[in-house]
């Protein structure tokens, strides 16, 4: 009886013992953990879409109260969360501009000539590694919906016309869809621009037009017709400078192509 006493009182010991330890353990290993980086963390939406530069919502709170990163880089939120997140680090206010995924790519499967028929995996990347893509213009859209997957908010579906659809009421401007574009005509647009050439074919117009009826052919009527010397040719491609373009949209109207376009609707 005596050697069960002595047993239940070693084990009663040893795990006052070890409590002991794992007390002092805490006490010199403890890493004080900001709360106003888990208060900061559930504001933000969740989506972890990388926007804000950062691997995740939580990254980016952690950043924001120990790095000092701007409150104001997740294209995701509301201006209501925010003012939230400044006012609870003590920042001031400051909300860029709105901007929007934009496909510069008008290459339809009517409008666009194929090489031949892809069979391949369905997925842009992969596409352009394994073929090149099935299309004869190298700049156009591969059509796969890799850009689609990619998007944590539902703004992006494939069209019946094989190009992607931007949902501008969903679109935050994350640039998901951007990074996995293989052909890199996904862009991120401010929605205060108000025309441009959504073509992004750098080859010589008689190629541009053997293989695709509304691309970019670098005729210069845009640049030369613009009232406000809105336009420049670079590579061969119409660019517009959104701070002189005062939307006029007489490039928009003299396009032999159709390549400059009107970029947004008034709901966005």
């Amino acid at each position: 009886m005596s050697a069960v006493l002595t047993a239940i009182l070693a084990m009663a010991g040893l795990g006052i013992l070890l409590s002991l330890m794992l007390g002092i353990a805490a006490k010199v290993f403890y890493v004080y953990i900001d709360p106003r980086i888990e208060a900061i963390a559930d504001m933000l939406p969740g989506a972890n879409c990388g926007g804000c530069g950062y691997a995740g919502c939580s990254d980016y709170a952690e950043a924001i109260v120990t790095k000092g990163a701007p409150p104001n880089l997740c294209v995701a939120t509301s201006k209501e969360v925010i003012e939230n997140v400044c006012t609870l680090v003590g920042a001031s206010v400051e909300l860029g501009e709105r901007r929007i995924a934009k496909v510069f790519c008008r290459g339809t499967e009517e409008k666009a000539k194929r090489r031949f028929i892809y069979q391949g995996a369905v997925d842009c990347r992969a596409a352009v590694i394994s073929t090149g893509g099935d299309k004869e213009c190298e700049y156009g859209c591969i059509g796969l919906g890799t850009c689609v997957r990619s998007c944590p908010f539902g703004a992006l579906s494939m069209g019946e016309d094989g190009l992607p659809k931007v949902d501008e009421s969903l679109c935050t401007g994350c640039g998901s869809c951007v990074k996995v574009c293989p052909r890199n005509i996904i862009r991120l647009v401010p929605v205060s621009q108000l025309t441009a050439n959504l073509c992004s074919n750098k080859d010589r117009g008689k190629q541009v037009k053997e293989i695709c009826s509304v691309g970019c052919i670098g005729c210069g009527i845009c640049q030369k017709k613009c009232p406000e010397k809105a336009i420049r040719m670079v590579d061969g491609l119409a660019v517009v400078d959104p701070a002189k373009c005062k939307g006029k949209f007489v490039c928009v109207e003299k396009c032999p192509t159709g390549s400059m376009q009107k970029i947004f609707s008034e709901a966005a």
